[in-house]
């Protein structure tokens, strides 16, 4: 999955789709200093998806905003509802 990622957020929280970027939007409170945004992102997703955290890592763009993130243990039509329904809910 494509994600945004805006580090330094007043609280952890989805986004939204950019229709336009086709990515997932996703803000975490943590800093994008040595890692950390990338460990809040993962800690969250994880969370969201009630996932354990090992299911989830960043492929590509450690560096970026936009990263590519892979789950494991998850079937596709099951990570898009959640993800969706999540999205409804805020």
């Amino acid at each position: 999955m494509m994600i945004e990622v805006q580090p330094g957020a007043h609280r952890d929280r989805l986004l939204g789709v950019n229709q336009w970027r086709s990515r997932l939007g996703v803000a975490v409170q943590a800093q994008a200093q040595k890692g950390q945004a990338n460990q809040a992102v993962i800690s969250y997703l994880c969370e969201v998806l009630s996932q354990p955290n090992s299911s989830c890592s960043i492929v590509n763009g450690h560096t970026s905003r936009s990263k590519t993130v892979r789950f494991e243990n998850i079937e596709h039509a099951e990570l898009l509802g959640t993800l969706t329904r999540m999205l409804e809910e805020q």
